[in-house]
């Protein structure tokens, strides 16, 4: 596999959602009639505190939670109430990280990423063989490509659990990569790591956009990040959509209706970005 930029093409939605609600069996509401597109040539960033619904709503447009009611499609196609097989289908179609990195730890940074590619691991043998921690040559190139991708090829033989935040995240990403998705997501996942990571794993989620051509949709908790690498900006509260626009319509009274109690923080970062 070699990347490279591509042609851009006429964009069209890839994600669609209408009306979205869900409601948990405790009773918390977390999505109220979230309507949004998101095309696929976009970098979408979703702001909000936490408990806004933002990671509600990516795990959503995964089919990892089930929404209440309203409707979803991924590229055309409704997949608001798919199970099964099919279910497994849009899932692997979608690549997903979230803050906890969720790497086998004991598993090399290369055998991690390869878990991506199981999706390509149809045949019963195929499957024996990946339990065995045996790939075929072309499967392990692949992978070394993802590696590159995120600037830690020469990691691939470490113990997940021997390296730091970001590099562990980085792995993930990678992981996420041999999925070969049609759309990324990103819950949270420069939440638990220092600014210099946290930079480089933004700048590695706009280079997987650009280069690969498919749209990002990622969730932050600060504006700085968000109003740099996000073409256009969601602002979440109390599970609703109350924002939708760029960075430039970003104002300090949409800030204040976003964060509430918790916006002067949030300004002072809207104030330095």
């Amino acid at each position: 596999m070699r990347t490279m930029t591509l042609t851009r093409r006429p964009s069209k939605n890839a994600v669609q959602a209408r009306d979205l609600c869900k409601v948990y069996p405790n009773g918390t509401v977390a999505l109220k009639d979230v309507s949004v597109d998101v095309a696929d040539n976009e970098f979408v960033v979703v702001i909000g505190l936490s408990g806004a619904g933002k990671s509600t709503l990516l795990r959503c447009l995964n089919r990892l939670v089930r929404p209440t009611s309203g409707r979803l499609t991924l590229f055309g196609e409704d997949i608001t109430r798919v199970n099964g097989t099919h279910l497994k289908q849009v899932r692997r179609r979608v690549g997903m990280i979230f803050q906890q990195f969720h790497l086998v730890r004991r598993l090399t940074v290369i055998e991690n990423v390869l878990v991506g590619r199981l999706r390509f691991n149809a045949s019963p043998l195929r499957g024996v063989l990946s339990m065995a921690r045996v790939f075929p040559r072309r499967e392990r190139e692949f992978a070394f490509e993802c590696l590159r991708q995120v600037g830690i090829e020469d990691l691939a033989f470490r113990r997940a659990d021997a390296l730091s935040g970001g590099q562990q995240q980085r792995v993930a990403i990678a992981r996420a990569l041999a999925q070969e998705p049609e759309v990324f997501l990103a819950d949270e996942p420069i939440a638990s790591l220092d600014p210099r990571s946290a930079e480089t794993v933004m700048q590695i989620l706009q280079s997987i956009h650009e280069e690969r051509n498919i749209p990002v949709l990622v969730n932050l908790h600060h504006i700085d990040f968000a109003k740099r690498y996000g073409k256009r900006v969601l602002g979440m509260a109390k599970g609703e959509l109350i924002f939708n626009g760029t960075c430039r319509d970003l104002d300090r009274d949409t800030v204040s209706r976003i964060y509430g109690d918790k916006a002067r923080e949030a300004l002072q970062e809207l104030s330095v970005a």
